[in-house]
């Protein structure tokens, strides 16, 4: 009910910054200089919610104090019944306004609303599991219809019998990385395949990586850096060929991060598509590694952040799908599959949030 005193003084400041730059944001000077007058203006937009969740629980918490020293020399049995009441309502309030007040002060995700480029790969179990892979793929693909977002398919290699050797894509909207970053690890599936004569399941493993696209101003690439091949095209059953080579292959030397793009018939169009997948590997890549606090907050939503990581399994004979990350087994595989994901990455979402919190005063 009660914040503590380490994080009323914290929020005292926030306030007393809030309205520093309140004031600067007023001054001539600082309006007339654009740059400055912007980023004082988004610090200020920022705070705003972190105060706005304190002053609600400030009202509250005197409200409560003058409550209960009414309480304390009231005499009168309906009146102390009636203040009882309101206490009880007011401690109610304040479990409220401290939990608002703590969520408040969460870091935010700077990539929560970027769009997303995602990466499907067969692992353990052969042509299974490369199926599995394209209907995983279709999955977003709902998924994606659901929110009103775009896909765009960038790198689609197939096997022979139409499943998933790797299949890069971007889906874009406001939004996506926030709730599809939850995808990234390992995928679980366990089923009888259709080429079983016995009736047997099989449990197969694909792959899923999940990537904030990278704006052009976060990455910079040296050209001198990339080593760049073209090829001709191909796919399964003569699917995409090619007789010119206007597939991409780009290296980042420093890095050794490899990129492929066959899906347009022209060179310039792969090459432009392989670059964004290339950046937000990049941004991935040099991020993971400068910010301890965003590794943190990779492991709390992928386990250990290890792309070996088991993080959900789809059992089909009984219809389940099951996140291994907050024990959380939903009975509708069905409808899961054809993109209804939002109660499973709302409570991953959740525990995110509540680990987090852990760690607020």
């Amino acid at each position: 009910m009660k914040l503590s005193d380490a994080l009323i003084v914290r929020l005292d400041k926030i306030v007393a910054r809030q309205n520093e730059l309140g004031d600067m944001l007023a001054r001539p000077e600082i309006i007339s200089d654009q740059n400055a007058f912007k980023a004082l203006s988004k610090e200020h937009s920022d705070l705003q919610p972190i105060v706005d969740c304190y002053e609600v629980y400030r009202e509250h918490k005197n409200q409560f104090d003058a409550c209960t020293e009414m309480l304390a020399v009231e005499q009168d049995a309906d009146m102390r019944e009636m203040l009882k009441e309101e206490l009880d309502g007011l401690r109610e309030a304040l479990d409220k306004d401290a939990s608002d007040v703590k969520i408040s002060l969460l870091p935010k995700d700077p990539d929560e609303d970027n769009n997303v480029i995602m990466e499907i790969r067969a692992g353990a179990g052969g042509d299974e599991a490369a199926l599995f892979g394209t209907e995983l793929m279709k999955m977003y693909r709902h998924y994606a219809d659901r929110n009103r977002w775009k896909v765009e398919e960038i790198n689609m290699n197939y096997t022979e019998l139409g499943g998933a050797k790797e299949l890069v894509f971007m889906i874009a909207g406001k939004g996506a990385y926030g709730k599809l970053k939850f995808e990234s690890g390992v995928h679980r599936v366990q089923r009888v395949p259709e080429t079983e004569s016995q009736g047997r399941i099989h449990t197969s493993t694909v792959t899923v990586a999940v990537l904030p696209e990278a704006e052009d101003v976060e990455v910079n690439i040296n050209e001198n850096d990339l080593k760049i091949d073209t090829y001709r095209s191909g796919g399964a059953g003569g699917q995409h060929v090619n007789k010119t080579e206007s597939a991409i292959r780009i290296t980042h030397l420093p890095t050794g991060i490899v990129v492929e793009c066959q899906d347009e018939r022209s060179q310039i169009k792969n090459r432009e598509k392989a670059m964004k997948v290339l950046k937000s590997r990049l941004y991935d890549f040099y991020r993971t590694q400068a910010d301890k606090e965003y590794s943190e907050a990779r492991r709390a939503q992928v386990g250990t952040g290890d792309r070996s990581e088991r993080i959900r399994t789809y059992n089909f004979p009984q219809g389940r799908v099951t996140d291994h990350r907050i024990g959380l087994t939903l009975y509708t595989l069905d409808r899961f599959m054809l993109g209804e994901m939002d109660e499973m990455i709302s409570a991953l979402a959740i525990a995110l949030q509540n680990k987090m919190l852990e760690n607020i005063e």
